[in-house]
């Protein structure tokens, strides 16, 4: 029978407390100056767990986190989740009207971000846009509390009490909800329980093979299901330490796996291009490395030769997912051969399905393309408040469709050929172009836009926005960038704008994506 997480531990607390009765004096979590060992790192959980429940936070209630990789992090997430919070991660790159947005329709109680750090002011950003409680898990700031000050709030709430509400935390209660752009261009809430969470990353850890001996450097953001379940939480159900890095930089990281002897780093392919293509990889030593994990993108078959004999991984393996599948629906198996690794994306994950089907839902022949759609544990429990898109995207005998098109081959292995119809992949960040076109119409001088994904060799891909302009206007690209980064992620911000006098369109007059992803390639190919 196969191991079940959701069985072995039941809740997230119960992983936290299980864990430091198996690995006690290990280091957990390594954020120098701070070092935490596992059962260090129970007691801080349950005491953010006791000033969590001291400031109202309720079974059920959703509280949020934006602030980047640190260790503080961690502890206020699993705090509140053990007190039976709802954890909503919030990307930091977001600017503040989009945090915002998912603060309030999330109806998150609490916010927990920082200040003065990374010289990213997350507050001012987010002005009086939100009116919940706001914790500073670093740095002081009007109208917030400090993280030392929130943690006082233990004294009016004992261990016995906090013991009795992770207790009654189950496999079935909700543990996060991350949201997700759609191509309708507004944030979508996906919905997960503690048991799913649970249950598809220990076998995640288990498949990769992720140990108690391993140092893990995680790039990948914890506001992202890599980073906070293929990351922390993993490493915690393996004894794994968990080494937060708060800022790509492949400098830094090469020093970083120095340094901290790491032995697992996994992230998107371009991080291991920009490790391999740095003019210094070859004076740091990289030798501690051992397990790579990668994805969200088309991967060289070069690259994952090179991922060996350049940057000493024993083990590299491909994995598929989305947010909607818990992260996961495939994985390559260790043993696997390097052209299957390179070019599939595995087979499905322990007691889930996996099909491939033409537009009527039909399952096509193997080798031929379909959609690709997911049934079982790691299907989502729905999208937040939003009945309509889930039922959209789960059909009645539970199937998920998940917009990507892919081939199977008779082993079960997963190749993904196209993604969603017009999501591209900037750095490893989905990039949906109906809701980067949603906020360009804000532009005055901007009467249509498409958006388009274009190849870049640095980043994957980048997004081009063909502009018609505003009857008596005519608006520069330069300010139309400009414009946009005030207003939207960086990695959302077109890197190209082309003004042009009309949008190609089809009989129904719907815009011709295909045709202008062909001039984007050659407008960044020549850029």
């Amino acid at each position: 029978m196969e191991e079940r997480g959701d069985l072995e531990w039941g809740s997230i607390a119960g992983l936290v407390r299980a864990a430091a009765d198996r690995y006690g004096e290990r280091p957990a979590v390594v954020d120098p100056p701070v070092e935490l060992n596992f059962n260090a790192l129970a007691a801080a959980v349950v005491r953010a767990s006791r000033a969590a429940i001291a400031s109202g936070i309720e079974p059920g209630d959703r509280f949020a986190v934006w602030a980047p990789n640190i260790h503080e992090w961690i502890v206020a997430a699993l705090g509140g989740v053990s007190a039976g919070g709802v954890l909503v991660p919030i990307n930091t790159r977001f600017k503040g009207p989009e945090a915002a947005y998912i603060l309030n329709k999330s109806g998150a109680r609490m916010l927990f971000t920082v200040h003065g750090f990374l010289d990213i002011d997350y507050l001012g950003m987010l002005g009086d846009e939100y009116s919940g409680s706001v914790v500073l898990l670093r740095g002081e700031a009007q109208g917030a509390m400090t993280w030392e000050d929130f943690l006082k709030g233990t004294d009016s709430v004992s261990a016995e009490d906090a013991a009795l509400r992770a207790d009654a935390l189950g496999p079935d209660d909700l543990s996060d909800i991350i949201f997700t752009s759609g191509t309708t261009g507004r944030p979508k809430g996906v919905m997960t329980t503690h048991g799913q969470t649970l249950r598809v990353f220990e076998v995640w850890s288990r498949v990769v093979g992720l140990t108690e001996d391993d140092r893990y450097l995680v790039v990948n953001p914890f506001f992202h299901t890599f980073g906070y379940k293929a990351g922390f939480l993993a490493a915690i159900m393996r004894g794994a330490a968990t080494i937060p890095h708060a800022v790509f930089d492949a400098g830094s990281v090469m020093e970083r796996i120095g340094s901290e002897r790491v032995t697992v780093l996994p992230g998107p392919p371009t991080l291991y291009q920009s490790i391999l293509n740095h003019p210094d990889l070859a004076k740091n030593d990289l030798s501690s490395l051992r397990l790579a994990v990668t994805g969200a993108a088309v991967v060289p078959v070069e690259l994952i030769e090179r991922m060996g004999t350049d940057l000493g991984f024993d083990t590299v393996l491909t994995a598929y997912g989305l947010t909607e599948s818990t992260g996961t629906v495939s994985m390559c198996r260790p043993g696997d051969d390097v052209a299957t690794i390179a070019t599939t994306s595995g087979r499905a994950i322990p007691d889930t399905e996996v099909r491939i089907v033409d537009e009527n839902g039909g399952e096509v022949a193997s080798g031929e393309p379909g959609e690709v759609v997911v049934r079982g544990y790691n299907v989502m429990q729905g999208y937040f408040e939003d009945p309509e898109s889930t039922a959209e995207a789960i059909d009645a005998d539970g199937w998920l469709y998940t917009g990507d098109v892919g081939v199977m081959d008779d082993r079960g292995y997963v190749r993904i050929t196209d993604r969603k119809k017009d999501m591209f992949i900037v750095g490893g960040f989905n990039a949906y172009p109906a809701e980067v076109e949603n906020e360009l119409l804000g532009h005055p001088g901007v009467a249509q836009v498409a958006v388009v994904g274009a190849p870049d060799d640095r980043l994957g891909e980048v997004g081009v926005a063909f502009v018609v302009a505003a009857t008596g206007s005519t608006p520069d690209p330069d300010d139309v960038i400009a414009w946009s980064r005030d207003r939207m992620a960086n990695y959302k911000v077109p890197r190209l704008v082309e003004i042009v006098d009309s949008l190609p369109l089809n009989a129904s007059g719907k815009v011709l994506k295909y045709e202008l992803r062909e001039r984007a390639a050659g407008l960044v190919g020549s850029s």
